[in-house]
């Protein structure tokens, strides 16, 4: 018998499921990220003001009394910037507090009925490799999402005036100008990051202010109009202590490298210096750089502190006095 069937051009195979789900499981995971944590992003505009050149940036609503957080260099310096929402509509907003030494600011506006905002998450139970999201403003493209991964937890960075900022994300989420102050956010919808900084000329380095210290901050702004904090003279990095090490000395998984001591501050004055690994601030255990930056607060302003460090296989002990930060 003669076969009459058309012929026709071979179909293209039908993909298998199992090959199929993992895209589709991750497209899923970031538009559901993007539903949820995009309608509380803005874009922030402040006016040049004294020494503030004015600029645009994002930033992203974390309550529902109108507190939005974004970048110190966004609007620093300046009393009032506009607000820009995604889902429309334009307010003013009061600058509350401002503090370099994170890069964050605290504004306060008030917010159209129904609008969402976004849930401040723990930055501790970040892990390298695990999926992050940035949204904002980029060079005025509103509402722009990227994604990426965590590339490093702990980082210290230099800001443009020469101060460290301590407990850095650092990701490879694209950022460009205009990101600044956006949320950095992971798949269960919780802001881990405030995106502070890109490195010129670099691909895939892009860094972020960990949830944690947003917190501690956006409480010292709302209680004292500024981030009143000790400080003892160290840039710290958080790292990982080998699993014996832990074991035998009863700290956690990680503690603070010590990455450079300030020349005449009160860590050097105490014998501390590059390459030790503090352990505990009065008793308390430092799992992170958040944990040291969360424990120096005003009222270990020149309070005699004992700090526990690991230096060459041995544990020591000494005695310092924080002084308060310099905001100058």
């Amino acid at each position: 018998m003669l076969n009459t069937a058309p012929n026709l051009p071979p179909e293209d195979p039908i993909p298998h499921p199992a090959e199929e789900a993992p895209l589709d499981a991750y497209s899923r995971a970031v538009a559901a990220v993007v539903d949820r944590v995009g309608p509380a992003v803005v874009r922030v505009q402040s006016a040049a003001e004294g020494r503030h050149r004015g600029g645009v940036g994002s930033g992203v609503i974390i309550s529902g009394d109108g507190l939005v957080l974004t970048n110190s260099h966004v609007v620093g310096g300046t009393k009032r910037a506009r607000l820009a929402f995604a889902e429309g509509g334009e307010a003013e907003a009061e600058v509350l507090g401002d503090d370099p030494d994170t890069d964050l600011a605290l504004l306060r506006t008030g917010l159209p009925a129904g609008t969402p905002t976004a849930r401040l998450g723990n930055s501790k139970a970040l892990r390298r490799g695990q999926l992050v999201v940035a949204i904002g403003n980029p060079l005025g493209f509103e509402s722009t999402v990227t994604t990426g991964v965590v590339s490093a937890l702990g980082r210290s960075l230099r800001t443009r005036s020469g101060r460290l900022i301590d407990d850095v994300i650092q990701t490879d989420a694209a950022l460009n100008p205009g990101n600044s102050g956006g949320p950095l956010v992971t798949t269960n919808g919780e802001v881990a990051g405030i995106n502070t900084a890109m490195i010129s000329g670099a691909q895939g380095i892009c860094f972020a202010v960990a949830s944690n210290t947003a917190v501690f901050a956006v409480g010292e702004i709302i209680r004292y109009g500024r981030v009143r904090r000790a400080h003892i003279g160290v840039a710290g990095q958080t790292v990982p202590l080998p699993r014996r090490v832990a074991l035998a000395l009863g700290a956690g998984p990680q503690a603070v490298r010590i990455g450079a001591v300030e020349p005449d501050g009160p860590a050097e004055r105490a014998g501390l210096r590059e390459g030790d690994v503090l352990l505990s601030l009065d008793g308390a255990q430092l799992t992170g750089t958040d944990d040291l930056i969360r424990l120096l607060d005003a009222e270990r302003i020149g309070r005699a502190t004992s700090v526990t460090i690991l230096r060459d296989g041995k544990v020591e002990r000494r005695e310092l006095r924080p002084v308060e930060r310099d905001r100058h």
